[in-house]
């Protein structure tokens, strides 16, 4: 079996590993995580308050919202939910947290940042300017400012995974952006198109357009030449 969530993510670094299967390819779970999180909410609301943690007054927060005690929710937060906000993460003034959104432990989400249907492991970090949809982001993964995980290829067909073979995947997705290996950098201003997977450790430079499949520890950067001239007089 190809693309084996073990090969991307330390599974002992979310409190959500169920949603993951043995034998099937890690972008599999984006389609477990609605109903595992409306079960998990269900059970948790049962044995306590969902809210927790602090929330600011003029943060919205929908009712299907789990905030774990030591997490903060600034002003101009909005959670529609349902959501699961970890222990010691932080959502930003004007983030925007739409259905199905799955946060670790020690994350920071950020002023102006979106996301919906995804999954953010333990001390991940999105802090500006960015768009998480269909994804999953490992642990210690960062997202440079304006960096736009892909979620839809433009004639709306299956989200295709192109391997370094040049092997083509059918995901069974019509909606699927990008798995983020544990420690891997995006760098400012770079999209990753629909069918992304980038493994363990690894760099994309800042401004780089990726599609595919990066090996664990690897970088990726479009070959670039900076000229330099004088003004004219």
């Amino acid at each position: 079996m190809r693309f084996p969530a073990s090969d991307f993510l330390d599974l002992g670094q979310t409190d959500h590993g169920e949603v993951f299967s043995d034998g099937e390819p890690v972008w599999a779970a984006l389609g477990r995580l609605s109903d595992y999180l409306v079960e998990r909410l269900a059970a948790a609301a049962e044995i306590s308050d969902l809210v927790k943690g602090d929330v600011h007054e003029r943060a919205v927060v929908g009712p299907q919202v789990w905030i774990a005690e030591g997490a903060v929710v600034e002003a101009n937060a909005v959670i529609q939910g349902p959501a699961w906000i970890g222990r010691g993460t932080v959502v930003r003034s004007g983030a925007y947290l739409r259905q199905t959104v799955i946060v670790g432990n020690g994350c920071v989400l950020g002023n102006s940042s979106e996301f919906k249907n995804c999954l953010l492991f333990n001390d991940c970090e999105v802090p500006h300017f960015n768009y998480v949809g269909d994804s999953i982001l490992g642990h210690r993964a960062h997202l440079g400012a304006g960096v736009i995980c892909s979620n839809v290829r433009l004639d709306r067909e299956n989200v295709r995974v192109r391997d370094g073979e040049g092997n083509v995947h059918d995901t069974g997705l019509r909606k699927f952006g990008a798995i983020v290996g544990d420690r891997t950098e995006v760098g400012c201003n770079s999209v990753l198109s629909p069918g992304t997977l980038l493994g363990r450790d690894g760099l994309v430079y800042p401004g780089t357009h990726w599609r595919g499949v990066l090996p664990e520890g690897h970088i990726a950067r479009h070959p670039q030449e900076l000229e330099v001239f004088p003004k004219s007089s």
